[in-house]
């Protein structure tokens, strides 16, 4: 997600009017569209480490988004892209915060155990590359992030809407799956 909102922030800057960036997956679109994007995003795999419940999964890419606030908050030399890029992370960060909060109260005590560990382990990613002295390294680090995987948002509008039910698959709005020839 965050690679799209880096290419939303690329499209933003280039327009003459200031309307903001380009906004994906907005209210109004259309449900087979949201369906689709769903199912795309449920069917890739995970990063190593990732949670695969939605509610620590929220919570885990909030706090990648959050470090790498953080770490564009450290470097004296911020470009537009670079601002643009935070800005729109914390936009990202708060929509997390705000499907969290709406889900807690309906979580069990070993999802919230869960999420917080999520939460933890993506914060100490970024743990030394924050106290790093060296701002080139730094900031090569900040441009190297590329963002999160689809399913975060999906995620995120799942807990806050208490969607229950299993995600849509490929299969349930017509796309093919076909496997891959490197398992054979």
């Amino acid at each position: 997600m965050l690679l799209e909102l880096a290419i939303a922030a690329a499209l933003s800057l280039q327009s003459a009017q200031d309307e903001g960036p380009i906004v994906t997956g907005a209210r109004g679109e259309a449900a087979d569209s949201v369906r689709l994007r769903e199912a795309i995003a449920y069917s890739n795999p995970l990063p190593a480490g990732a949670p695969t419940q939605d509610y620590p999964l929220v919570a885990w890419c909030e706090a990648l988004v959050n470090g790498h606030v953080a770490l564009g908050e450290t470097l004296t030399d911020h470009n537009a892209e670079d601002a643009e890029l935070i800005r729109l992370a914390k936009l990202e960060a708060q929509d997390f915060r705000g499907a969290l909060a709406a889900a807690t109260p309906r979580q069990s005590a070993a999802a919230k155990a869960a999420a917080d560990r999520a939460a933890a382990e993506a914060t100490a990613k970024w743990t030394q590359l924050l106290v790093n002295p060296d701002e080139v390294v730094r900031s090569q680090a900040f441009g190297l992030f590329f963002g999160l995987p689809g399913r975060c948002e999906h995620a995120a509008r799942r807990i806050r809407a208490n969607i229950t039910t299993p995600p849509v698959t490929p299969e349930e709005v017509g796309l093919t799956v076909e496997a891959d020839p490197a398992a054979n």
